[in-house]
């Protein structure tokens, strides 16, 4: 009689842990660009459904000895086209009923780039895939609507304290267009004597015996981000902010 009592305390067990372990774990990412003027997201348009016909960001279910890291890159180059570049995790999504065949959680990365060095070129189920502008976009597929705000929310956080903003430029870039960049991704205006003034004395940028070419207006000289001096200031425990 024990024994039989056991053995369906094992069974009940088996069932209510299956339950933890039938769901899915898919990863999903935003992809942030800047054209000059417009800070833009990389998405797809999905070609097979749950879904069909929507534009999503670029994402999918995971492998199941596949570790998330590895399935980011493998995902973001099967659906696009874009090689190995550096992601970083940002957050975790697990509503319920955020897909509609299944439990699935996403697990979410970002990254931030010079979008003139990429060409995004759609393969396998996604039928389109294109830069488009935040202010464009409408409704998305899953809950990749929220995503993408939570990404901006905590992408103006971070080009405050750290300066994120600088991989989004050209390697080589000016002053006016460096303020045109945090004035577009934090939706704001900066004095312009102040945010130079701010931004030399920090010493992280290197001057260039370059000017800008072929522009309508005069010329400006062309700066270059000092990644190595701000490594060694940190170290010493300087803060950036803007």
């Amino acid at each position: 009689m024990v024994q039989l009592q056991a053995n369906e305390d094992l069974i009940e067990s088996r069932k209510r842990l299956d339950a933890y372990f039938h769901f899915g774990v898919s990863v999903d990412c935003v992809v942030f660009g800047y054209d000059g003027e417009n800070l833009q997201v990389l998405v797809i348009q999905r070609g097979a459904a749950p879904y069909l016909g929507f534009e999503a960001i670029p994402g999918d279910l995971v492998h199941p000895e596949e570790d998330t890291d590895v399935a980011t890159k493998r995902v973001l180059h099967d659906l696009t086209g874009l090689p190995d570049i550096y992601l970083e995790q940002l957050s975790t999504f697990g509503a319920v009923h955020r897909h509609p065949m299944g439990r699935v959680v996403t697990v979410v990365y970002y990254a931030l780039l010079d979008k003139n060095l990429y060409r995004p070129k759609p393969s396998s189920w996604a039928s389109e895939a294109y830069w488009k502008n935040l202010d464009e976009l409408g409704e998305m597929a899953f809950d990749h609507r929220e995503i993408v705000e939570k990404a901006i929310s905590h992408l103006r956080y971070k080009v405050q304290h750290q300066p994120l903003g600088f991989e989004l430029l050209a390697e080589e870039f000016t002053l006016a267009q460096l303020q045109q960049l945090y004035e577009t991704i934090l939706n704001t205006n900066f004095d312009k004597g102040n945010f130079r003034k701010k931004i030399l004395s920090m010493h992280l940028l290197i001057p260039l015996e370059k000017m800008q070419k072929e522009v309508r207006h005069r010329p400006a000289r062309l700066y270059r981000f000092d990644q190595k001096r701000y490594h060694q200031l940190i170290q010493r425990g300087f803060l950036f902010e803007v």
